[in-house]
C-alpha cells in the first residue's frame, strides 16, 4: 500500500471522499462500491484509479460479492449463474443497466420498440408507470443520466458536495438547446425542481423545498437540501424518473406529446396511447448526430403479442420481459437478452387503516403463506432474489442480511389468524394484467387458500388498474382498494420505496403510518457512509418486515433486449431504452 498517495489524495478531498478513501484502505467497502459511491460524490475516474493502484491489488478489494452476483474490474461487468457478457449472448449485470455490443455499426435507419402501453397521460412530472417513463425519457433528459454500470453525466457535466452533503453542485452542460432553440439553463433545472416540489415527487419529497436551486449562474445548479443526504445525485437521475428536466415554461399537468420539447436526441412526431409513437432524430442535439433517423414504439399490454411481434419481425427490440411468457426470446439465436439483476419488484399491499387488515397479525398471516422458492422458481427459474416483506434489495450495499428470512408457516399462519379472530377471511385482489403479476395472484391465492382464506382474483388492464390502485397520488395516495399486487421499477437506491410506499407518500396504497418506521428513514437519509446506511436499513427492514403493509416476495432480474441487427442498445431497469448510440449493423 502506497501511504504517500493516499496522504497526497487526503490532503486534497473533503470529509465525504477522505471517509470513503479509508474506508477502502481499511478493506471496510470493496472496489465496486469504492468506485459506486466515489462517482455520486464527484470523485474523477483518474483519482479513483489512483487510490485502487495505491492500495493495491489484493482479491478482497479487487472483486465484491452480494447475493450471488460478482463485480469484477470497478463494476465494469457482472456475470450471474453463469451468464457472460459476449456478442449475442445474455449480458447481465448487477445494478439494473447494460449495453452490448453488435457488428459493425452502418447509418441510418429506424428500430421498432414493443412496449408496455403507457397507462396515464405524458406528464414527466405526474406519470407513475414503465410504459410512460421509457416514452418520455427518448425527449427529456435527466442531470445524472444511464451510465455502463452506474449513474453518468448528463444534462450535468459533474457535481459535487459540500463538506456534510447539505448543498450539492452541478455544473451543467454547455451549448444544449430545447427543440424550440432556447438556451438549457439553470432556470429550467430550478422551475422543474420547484414544480417536483409541488407534486410531493416520491424521491425528493422531504429532502428540497421551493426555491431549493440557486440559478445566480446560468450553467450552475446548486441545490440547498432540507438535511445533509449523502445519495442525492440518484434522486436526480434516471433512477428516479420524473425528475427529467423540463422547460423553465413547462407548466404542470403540460403533456409531451401536446407540447414536444426536450433536450435530448429525439423529437416526437406521432402519439397515440392505443398504437403507438414515432421519434425522429434532434437534429440540435447537443450529443450530436444520432445513427439512427428515428424509432417507432409499438404499445401493448400483452407480453405474447410483444413476443410474438418480435419474432415475427414486426418490432426489433422490447423493453421488457418475463421469463414466464417470454422463454422464446431467452432461447432465440437472433436476439440479444439483456438481463439485470435489480431491485425491481412487486409489493403485495393491504390497508392498514381501514377494513380487513388493519391487525397486523392478519397481514403477517398473509406473507408467511407465500412459498417464496416456489414463486421465484415458477415465476423466474431462479432468476430472481427472495424478498423479505421490505424494499431494500439484496443488490444494495447497505442490505443487512441478519433480519431473519420469513418463510412459509401454514400452521403459524393459521395461530396467527386465530389470536387476530379472524376466521372465513374473503378478499378480493386486484393486479394489473403485466408480465408474471397474474400468476404471481394465482399463487398468492393458492398459499392463502392453505390458511382458510378465500381470495378472489380481480385482474384488469393497466390502462384502469392504476386509477384504482390509488384513487389520487398527490399530494398522498388517497383512497384505492384494501388488496392488491402493485409494480415497482428497479432503483439503483430505495428512497423512492421508502418515501413514496411506507412514509405519507404519493403511492403509499396501505396507508401505513409509523413513527419508528418514518424516524429510520430520516436516520437512512441524513447518512453518509455506507456504514451509516446500513445501520439505517437494519432499522427499516425489521420494521417493515414487522408491519408488513406490503408483502414482498422476490426482487426480479429484469429483462430486455433486441434483435441482432441492432447494436449500441442501451437499456435501465427501470423501463427505459435509450437509442441514441443505437444503429443497424452492416
Amino acid at each position: 500500500m502506497d501511504f504517500k498517495v493516499l496522504d497526497r489524495a487526503r490532503r486534497g478531498a473533503g470529509p465525504l471522499q477522505v471517509e470513503l478513501v479509508e474506508a477502502y484502505a481499511q478493506g471496510r467497502v470493496s472496489r465496486r462500491v469504492f468506485v459506486k459511491r466515489g462517482t455520486l460524490i464527484g470523485l474523477s475516474a483518474t483519482f479513483m484509479g489512483t487510490i485502487i493502484a495505491a492500495c493495491g491489488s489484493d482479491a478482497k478489494k479487487a472483486t465484491s460479492t452480494t447475493g450471488g452476483a460478482t463485480t469484477t474490474s470497478a463494476g465494469a461487468t457482472a456475470t450471474t449463474g453463469g451468464s457472460t457478457a459476449t456478442t449475442g449472448a445474455t449480458v447481465t449485470t448487477a445494478g439494473g443497466t447494460a449495453t452490448t455490443a453488435g457488428g459493425a455499426a452502418v447509418q441510418g435507419g429506424v428500430i421498432k420498440v414493443a412496449s408496455q402501453t403507457p397507462a396515464a397521460p405524458l406528464d414527466p412530472i405526474a406519470m407513475a408507470d414503465l410504459g410512460s417513463y421509457g416514452v418520455v425519457a427518448q425527449c427529456f433528459e435527466f442531470l445524472c443520466t444511464l451510465g455502463d454500470t452506474d449513474i453518468a453525466p448528463g444534462l450535468a457535466e459533474s457535481w459535487s458536495p459540500n463538506a456534510d452533503g447539505s448543498v450539492w453542485t452541478f455544473k451543467l452542460r454547455k451549448g444544449v438547446k430545447w427543440q424550440n432553440g432556447d438556451d438549457f439553463t439553470s432556470a429550467d433545472v430550478a422551475a422543474t425542481m420547484d414544480r417536483l416540489v409541488a407534486a410531493k415527487n416520491a424521491g425528493l419529497a422531504g429532502i428540497i423545498d421551493k426555491g431549493a436551486v440557486n440559478t445566480s449562474d446560468p450553467l450552475t445548479a446548486v441545490f440547498t437540501l432540507i438535511a445533509p443526504n449523502g445519495l442525492f445525485p440518484y434522486l436526480v437521475s434516471v433512477f428516479n424518473a420524473q425528475s427529467l428536466i423540463t422547460p423553465k415554461g413547462y407548466a404542470t399537468g403540460t403533456l409531451l406529446d401536446k407540447q414536444p420539447d426536450g433536450t435530448g436526441p429525439w423529437k416526437m412526431t406521432k402519439y397515440d396511447k392505443s398504437s403507438g409513437a414515432t421519434f425522429v432524430r434532434n437534429d440540435t442535439w447537443w450529443g450530436g448526430k444520432t445513427p439512427l433517423d428515428g424509432s417507432e414504439w409499438i404499445f401493448s399490454d400483452d407480453l405474447a403479442t410483444q413476443v410474438a411481434a418480435v419474432q415475427g419481425g414486426a418490432a426489433d427490440a422490447i423493453v421488457q420481459f418475463s421469463v414466464v411468457g417470454g422463454d422464446a426470446l431467452l432461447a432465440d439465436s437472433n436476439f440479444n437478452v439483456i438481463a439485470s439483476r435489480t431491485s425491481a419488484h412487486r409489493e403485495i399491499w393491504m390497508r392498514c387503516d381501514t377494513g380487513q387488515f388493519t391487525d397486523k397479525r392478519v397481514r403477517q398471516a398473509i406473507a408467511l403463506s407465500l412459498d417464496r422458492d416456489l414463486i421465484m422458481q415458477q415465476l423466474f427459474k431462479g432468476k430472481a432474489d427472495v424478498g423479505n416483506d421490505h424494499p431494500i434489495a439484496p443488490i444494495y450495499p447497505f442490505f443487512d442480511d441478519s433480519v431473519p428470512q420469513r418463510k412459509k408457516d401454514i400452521e403459524g399462519a393459521k395461530k396467527l389468524l386465530a389470536a387476530a379472530g379472524v376466521s372465513n377471511l374473503k378478499a378480493v385482489m386486484n393486479a394489473p394484467k403485466l408480465e408474471e403479476i397474474p400468476d404471481l395472484a394465482a399463487l398468492v391465492q393458492k398459499g392463502a387458500k392453505d390458511i382458510g382464506v378465500d381470495i378472489q382474483l380481480n385482474i384488469e388492464s393497466t390502462n384502469t388498474f392504476y386509477d384504482e390502485w390509488c384513487k389520487t397520488y398527490t399530494p398522498i395516495c388517497d383512497g384505492g382498494q384494501e388488496f392488491g399486487i402493485v409494480d415497482y421499477g428497479h432503483r439503483a437506491v430505495p428512497d423512492v420505496y421508502l418515501n413514496a410506499a411506507y412514509a405519507t407518500g404519493t403511492w403509499n396504497s396501505a396507508h401505513y403510518k409509523s413513527d419508528a418506521f418514518n424516524a429510520a428513514f430520516v436516520e437512512y437519509q441524513k447518512a453518509l457512509t455506507v456504514e451509516d446506511h446500513k445501520a439505517a436499513c437494519k432499522k427499516l427492514e425489521t420494521i417493515a418486515n414487522e408491519d408488513v403493509p406490503y408483502a414482498i416476495p422476490y426482487f426480479y432480474n429484469v429483462l430486455s433486449g433486441y434483435s441482432k441487427k441492432f447494436t449500441g442498445v442501451k437499456v435501465s431497469a427501470l423501463g427505459q431504452m435509450f437509442l441514441e448510440g443505437a444503429s443497424k449493423t452492416a
